[in-house]
């Protein structure tokens, strides 16, 4: 006789998820969570791409949604990948929907395209993500937003996308309708700093301004040694109305272009080099390396000083026109050299590495730290930096700022440890509030969730040992939440107030 197959068992949020498991400290924790859990959502600084919600159309798929643009789903189901064998489940990115570069050598597998084989493979694979904060964000979304009643798997996945798709046909599923369920007031893009715009200027036409702003992203633009360098100088060039043939006319159109961006809304820069290196060239080097560069005969010695050079560069023009200046520095990109050649960027194969910002922020720190007009948000992947580096620079330098846990460790014991490490010196108001620097839309409120229970369970224990009152723990919760990366990412308040061309001109002004 065949056993009766039991229903799918109920799949919940548990209330006190992510909490402290100690009852006291649970209990101030819940009581300063119900302070803050509500408050909007300022997301000052991500990768959702302000194309999506200019257009406003429907989610194609669940696979499209979820699965394929999310290097953290990439990453550890190809970790986890049977050999190419023809047999099922995950043999790469491309069996998840990831498309061949477009210069990929021959012979490189296409990507499948069917999205619910995509789907298929991820549920199959749900159980890899225990203990993660991947799983914990694609609950909260699966769950509070979508209503999906059972947990992931392979038996359940054909039930759970169809249910998904329901709903991505709803009009209260589309991008803008969902960006007011999540209680967005503000949203940061980042934009190539090449960029045009359009996009931004059809929200603003619609009424969007100052609810969905870029961010200046320069990178490419600064670092000589790119491949397609010489290309986007062009398009600097055009964006800027610019004829950018030397080294001054490559700085003029970098500030016309952080006028444009400010224009549009723009509040900060964002720079995710190597290496946490400011230190300044002379101008007359710095021209030099740029003309070399025009020929294309820069060494990586070469490059990599004139990056340095040109961070020193973006921290001097946001002293002139009050740009936030972020740096994310600490990352090797696309460790894999093969799987970059074959499918490009963003597929997972991006590994930290140690990073010195003692030295390497003190040409700008020294000559812009204590600027009135200066404000810089220093991000690491290098946790061992909290205590050692981070935390007493931004604990003495008025013009820096502590960010939030940053990708790797945007996890619950990452930001645990964040906080016991940095609050002795930095305390809680030497940093920016929480950034949730995601690109997969859906989980912002999540990641804006989770940081609320961390935080609020560490204020709990300062409640229980006394060494806080609640009311101040539930003041500081807001701040962190709210207020703080409000007043990290001010509106520059006015024109440029200098327009001098190079780094040693401001170096000259700025005051003792």
């Amino acid at each position: 006789m065949t056993r009766p197959v039991p229903p799918p068992r109920a799949w919940n949020l548990h209330p006190d998820r992510a909490l402290p498991a100690e009852p006291s400290v649970r209990s101030a924790a819940r009581e300063i969570l119900a302070q803050t859990s509500a408050l909007p959502i300022l997301s000052m600084h991500g990768h959702v791409e302000s194309a999506l919600l200019a257009a406003d159309a429907p989610f194609e798929n669940p696979a499209a949604l979820f699965v394929t643009p999310d290097h953290y789903l990439l990453r550890m189901l190809v970790a986890q990948s049977t050999s190419p064998d023809g047999s099922p489940g995950v043999r790469g990115v491309q069996s998840l929907g990831v498309p061949p570069a477009n210069r990929a050598p021959s012979g490189v597998e296409a990507a499948e395209q069917s999205p619910r084989e995509i789907w298929r493979r991820f549920c199959a694979g749900w159980h890899l993500f225990r203990g993660t904060p991947t799983r914990y964000w694609l609950e909260h979304v699966l769950i509070e937003v979508f209503e999906v009643a059972e947990r992931p798997s392979a038996a359940s996945a054909d039930r759970i996308y169809d249910h998904l798709m329901e709903r991505l046909r709803a009009p209260e599923f589309r991008p803008r309708a969902l960006f007011e369920l999540f209680g967005i007031e503000t949203l940061a893009t980042t934009d190539p700093a090449e960029s045009s715009l359009s996009h931004h200027a059809q929200l603003a036409a619609q009424g969007w301004a100052d609810r969905v702003i870029p961010t200046f992203r320069p990178d490419s633009l600064l670092h000589v040694s790119s491949s397609d360098w010489a290309e986007r100088i062009l398009s600097l060039g055009a964006s800027a109305h610019i004829d950018v043939h030397d080294y001054r006319t490559y700085l003029e159109a970098l500030r016309a272009q952080r006028q444009s961006f400010i224009a549009a809304g723009a509040r900060a820069t964002d720079h995710g080099h190597m290496s946490a290196d400011t230190t300044p060239l002379d101008p007359a080097e710095a021209s030099r390396i740029f003309t070399a560069a025009l020929r294309g005969q820069t060494t990586p010695a070469q490059s990599r000083a004139f990056a340095a050079h040109m961070l020193f560069e973006m921290a001097a023009m946001s002293v002139d026109d009050g740009l936030t200046m972020q740096v994310h520095p600490g990352v090797q990109r696309d460790h894999s050299s093969s799987a970059m050649s074959r499918y490009g960027h963003d597929i997972g194969y991006d590994i930290p590495v140690p990073t010195d910002y003692v030295h390497g922020l003190r040409p700008v720190l020294d000559a812009f730290g204590h600027h009135p007009n200066f404000r810089m948000i220093a991000f690491t992947v290098d946790e061992t930096t909290f205590s050692r580096e981070l935390a007493p620079l931004a604990g003495v330098y008025p013009a820096l700022r502590l960010g939030a846990p940053w990708w790797f460790l945007d996890s619950p014991d990452g930001m645990r440890r964040f906080r016991e490490a940095i609050t002795d010196t930095a305390g809680f108001y030497n940093t920016s509030g929480f950034v949730d620097d995601t690109r997969a839309f859906c989980s912002i409120p999540a990641r804006h969730d989770l940081a609320r229970r961390i935080d609020a369970g560490y204020l709990g224990r300062l409640v229980c040992e006394h060494r806080l009152d609640i009311d101040e723990a539930i003041e500081t919760a807001a701040d962190l939440a709210y207020h703080l990366p409000k007043k990290a990412y001010p509106r520059p308040s006015s024109a440029p107030k200098h327009s001098s061309p190079t780094a040693s001109d401001h170096l000259e002004r700025t005051p003792a």
